[in-house]
């Protein structure tokens, strides 16, 4: 990659409530341990087009207020000799904007992309710097872009929303939600270790009688080993609207039972065994906290032959536990896990991740789909293999996300452990199932 250099260097001060050093909170040490296990520090954001106008002083103001308003923006690491993590948050600093002039025939779009590019090739210190890397494209004078990157352990998505909305509106009123350090305390508190030991017993006694192997063996190891497969599908966006409205069930709920019917199709393993990102905003004092929460939870649920309407009642009780017990430490997570398979003498795969991702309008579209419309959105479905990589990912990680008028369900695997044609049976099965369901 080529190196970019910044024509000039914008510094300036922030301050913001709050600041102290203690350990990770659980969602933060969820997703650190994600950065360990891919040996990345997760970085998301990308370009943004600034308003014609716009000047150095005005990103200046916006990202003073981001700053000093979120403690997950002034994080960063300490790590101890014994290898625990710890956050430090700071009350004040300095931070750097580096202004890229793009040459005069260029496309400042792309441009602002290949920053972005250079951006998450970034050597991040974790202790050392700020979670935050901003550039700024000036073309022929005018400032077009801003280019930010953050590592995951500022946010997840929702809260990555949840800040987007608040400095666009410059709310006045203080932050809302327990930030990371209150939230350890918390988690320390009794009512925390009643939560994290109920959760480490529901998953001990799950753990002790699930299928050892959920996946079947890979015997198609391929180079690069990892793939990511993606599937564009606007009929399983009309299914999925259609069986929330005709079963009066979230499109949430829906979705993992289809999710867990085609992992029970493709795999043949039952009972099916997946771990379903949860938000866990649903908790006092985290709805719109900026910082990430997010837990992967723990379903077990019968699923081969089952007819879909028994198979939705069955994922809708089972899924109350799954939420519930989504809140736990992951550190002493793990242990129970290992304790669990020396006592079983055998590994547990649980690699089946599966993200709903959706961001937009979950309601459900109008329920008298045709028979006409959906085969024109069944004509429509697009499969493809936009990547394949050596750097590492989790095992196998389903993604589903929205756009106007289908559903993206994007499939990342490591290819020495699910095989590529299995791979996109599985989401094409997510597909068959919904439709058939539906009409």
């Amino acid at each position: 990659m080529t190196e970019l250099v910044a024509a000039e260097l914008v510094r300036f001060d922030f301050a913001g409530e709050g600041a102290g050093e203690d350990e990770l909170s659980w969602g933060q040490q969820e997703i650190w341990l994600a950065m360990q296990r891919q040996r990345s520090w997760i970085p998301i954001g990308g370009p943004s087009t600034l308003r014609p106008g716009t000047t150095l002083d005005d990103i200046v103001d916006d990202l003073r207020y981001t700053i000093g308003r979120y403690q997950t923006m002034r994080t960063r690491l300490r790590f101890l000799p014994d290898g625990a993590v710890r956050q430090e948050v700071s009350a004040s600093g300095s931070f750097t904007i580096e202004v890229f002039d793009a040459p005069d025939d260029a496309d400042p779009l792309e441009f602002a992309g290949a920053v972005f590019d250079w951006f998450r090739a970034w050597d991040y210190d974790y202790v050392k710097d700020w979670p935050l890397r901003v550039g700024v494209v000036r073309h022929r004078g005018a400032l077009t872009h801003q280019v930010s990157v953050v590592t995951h352990l500022v946010t997840d998505a929702l809260g990555g929303a949840v800040m987007m909305d608040e400095v666009t509106r410059r709310e006045p009123a203080p932050v809302a939600g327990m930030q990371p350090l209150e939230q350890v305390r918390r988690q320390r508190s009794p009512s925390g270790r009643r939560q994290n030991e109920a959760a480490l017993r529901y998953w001990r006694r799950t753990l002790l009688t699930v299928p050892a192997r959920t996946v079947p063996e890979s015997a198609d190891r391929c180079e690069p080993r990892y793939r990511e497969g993606l599937l564009h599908s606007p009929a399983l966006r009309l299914a999925l609207g259609t069986l929330a409205d005709r079963h009066g069930v979230d499109s949430a709920t829906v979705l993992l039972a289809v999710f867990a019917a085609a992992t029970a199709r493709v795999t043949g393993v039952d009972p099916v065994v997946i771990r379903p990102i949860v938000g866990n905003r649903f908790w006092p004092g985290l709805a719109d906290v900026v910082c990430p929460v997010n837990q992967a939870g723990l379903l077990v649920v019968d699923a081969l032959g089952a007819a879909f309407p028994t198979l939705l009642d069955r994922v809708r009780g089972a899924v109350l536990s799954t939420y519930k017990y989504a809140s736990f430490d992951p550190l002493q997570l793990a242990a129970t896990v290992a304790g669990v398979e020396r006592e079983r003498g055998t590994a547990i795969d649980l690699s089946v991740l599966f993200n709903d991702r959706r961001t937009g309008d979950r309601s459900a579209p109008p329920s008298a789909v045709t028979l006409p419309q959906m085969a024109s959105a069944l004509a429509a479905t697009r499969f493809d293999w936009p990547v394949a990589r050596d750097d590492p990912h989790e095992p196998l990680m389903v993604n589903v996300e929205d756009t106007v008028d289908a559903l993206l369900v994007r499939i990342v695997f490591d290819t020495h452990h699910l095989a590529p044609a299995l791979a996109e049976s599985w989401v094409r099965a997510m597909q068959t199932i919904a439709v058939a369901a539906a009409v």
